[in-house]
């Protein structure tokens, strides 16, 4: 919904990040160089868009308030697939479409047509582009303010303009761009993974796709405009955060060719409370069975005024409590993840970690209950198979057992190398560990027990580490498993293996994620297995008879 009307008062400004307008309300009166509107070509799937944001950015951050960054999610890079978030809008593919998108990224600067025909061009060019237009005198000011009404979610937008100079078309079109920062989701080439930090993302024209008309641009012409948008919870299904909302101010002079803009991050009216922090969100804690927890706790300030200082008390499955004091600065709507002191608890299969903070004026928010499982039990004997990438020296791991005392470590390693390492455990707790000091994962990596269950596996995307906690039980001895006499040959083996004295067992073949490639049931005697469909490498053997189970490793070698 979109209602027009005459406004002449100032609002402050809450800043979320911070930001330098290239304009304020009132307009200046007076000529002034013209302000830049970069709208970048992107998607999720580019491999070179996140290359683009960084020069887009770096053009913003070395020209303070002169810049004003659009990216719209466009085309096929952009089309999502698998559970992937949609980023795109109703409006991308015309505004693509009339700049002429010849690759991605791409973007088109102030919407010039640079060489006679489409505007869209190259990263490469931006900057060099960019100069040219802020070296130029503009014929029309723009200045932009917002204001969101926190009860309601709604976005009140006023923009003034003064014409210093007659506009070479007699009709110009004013466009109000909705944008959201800090959306965390997928993108390719990023490096970050599914936690790639999307800034500047087009969700909404307020002024439709090419924008309200103005039918007077001859000098001294005075534009002031107010419009109301109801903010809706998501956009194609991908969470809206008023907290993180921008408006961008633009005016055209046809489809193309844009004289200036400006850009406001809303200011937050309308608060229920003015002391209001409440509990967002405690951060998963993964299953674990008698490690201290240190867990992070996010705290939102949802009230008028500045929060400062929290108390945070928490204890786990009732037992002592713990008091942690925050110190720090939020503003209305800002929320910071806050990494509460270790605490020891006594594990049980259920675990509640309860959580809250100190009284405000509203209570209702301010105390939160999070259940964490104890961690899954495997037998004694662990086996870890590491495959390093080309990275290998960035690559080492360790495995702690519940006093905090590494028992085993290892790495750095070589490029491509095969790591085969088998830990015999006692009955306890114990926590595997693996690090890339690159942050960018490496290669795979499995953790599986004697009876082949996978404690930890991964293709390699890791990040900068990851973490399990598993239990460890009694081991058999060896009277009580009849599975001793088995055989297993040749290894490594072409395409035939020998398995003797497993009869009526059952056999499971394991590739190194986990996977079961191969299985055959009540075998014989002396079964002959032909594994010559399974690619070169490293595999498991699970036999399984009468409750037994014997694991062993493979490899097939052409």
């Amino acid at each position: 919904m979109k209602m027009k009307m005459k406004i002449f008062t100032s609002t402050m400004f809450t800043f979320i990040t911070l930001a330098i307008f290239g304009q304020t309300i009132p307009v200046s009166t007076e000529p002034e160089l013209k302000n830049v509107v970069l709208e970048e070509y992107t998607g999720i799937y580019c491999t070179y868009c996140p290359d683009g944001h960084a020069i887009a950015a770096a053009i913003q951050e070395n020209n303070p308030g002169r810049v004003n960054l659009i990216n719209i999610h466009v085309g096929g890079y952009s089309n999502p697939s698998g559970g992937d978030p949609d980023f795109r809008t109703p409006f991308g593919t015309a505004i693509a479409a009339e700049a002429g998108v010849p690759f991605y990224p791409s973007g088109s600067i102030n919407r010039r047509s640079w060489n006679g025909g489409a505007s869209a061009i190259g990263r490469g060019e931006w900057n060099s582009k960019a100069n040219i237009i802020m070296d130029e005198v503009s014929n029309v000011n723009v200045g932009v303010e917002a204001d969101i009404n926190v009860q309601n979610n709604l976005l009140t937008v006023h923009v003034e303009a003064y014409y210093t100079s007659d506009s070479t078309d007699n009709t110009n079109f004013l466009n109000i761009a909705l944008l959201q920062n800090n959306t965390l989701g997928p993108q390719t080439g990023g490096g970050q993974g599914d936690e790639y930090n999307h800034m500047h993302r087009l969700v909404w024209l307020i002024t439709g796709q090419w924008g309200e008309t103005i039918s007077t641009t001859t000098a001294g012409t005075f534009i002031d405009e107010t419009y109301t948008y109801s903010i809706p919870d998501n956009y194609n299904g991908v969470a809206t955060n008023i907290a993180n909302l921008e408006v961008v101010a633009f005016i055209t002079e046809t489809h193309q060719d844009a004289p200036s803009g400006a850009r406001a991050y809303p200011a937050y009216s309308n608060f229920e409370y003015g002391n209001n922090a409440r509990i967002k969100y405690v951060n998963n804690i993964l299953p674990q069975c008698g490690f201290d927890i240190t867990p992070t706790v996010n705290i939102e300030n949802f009230g008028e005024n500045e929060l400062t200082d929290i108390e945070i008390t928490y204890s786990v499955n009732g037992g002592s409590t713990q008091v942690y004091n925050w110190n720090g600065l939020l503003f209305s709507l800002q929320n910071e993840s806050i990494e509460l002191p270790a605490i020891s608890y006594t594990t049980e299969e259920i675990n509640t970690i309860n959580i809250s903070i100190s009284d405000d004026d509203d209570n209702t928010d301010n105390q939160i209950a999070y259940e964490f499982n104890i961690a899954e039990e495997f037998s004694n004997t662990v086996n870890l198979i590491l495959n390093t990438d080309n990275a290998g020296s960035q690559c080492t791991w360790d495995l702690t057992n519940s006093n905090g005392e590494v028992l085993y470590s290892g790495g750095p390693y070589e490029n491509n190398e095969n790591i085969q390492e088998t830990f015999e455990l006692v009955h306890d707790c114990y926590k595997f560990r693996i690090f890339d000091s690159a942050g960018n994962g490496g290669g795979s990596i499995v953790l599986y027990d004697s009876e082949n269950e996978i404690v930890y596996s991964s293709a390699g995307n890791y990040d900068e580490g990851d973490e399990v906690s598993f239990r460890t039980m009694e081991n058999l001895s060896i009277n009580d498993n009849n599975l001793q006499n088995v055989i297993i040959y040749p290894n490594p083996t072409k395409s035939i293996l020998n398995i003797e004295n497993a009869e009526n067992s059952m056999i499971e073949i394991y590739d190194l994620l986990g996977r079961v490639v191969l299985s055959e049931n009540n075998i014989s005697l002396n079964k002959q297995l032909n594994v010559s469909s399974l690619s070169i490498g490293t595999y498991l053997i699970k036999i399984s008879n009468n409750g037994q189970i014997k694991t062993d490793k493979f490899i097939i070698n052409r």
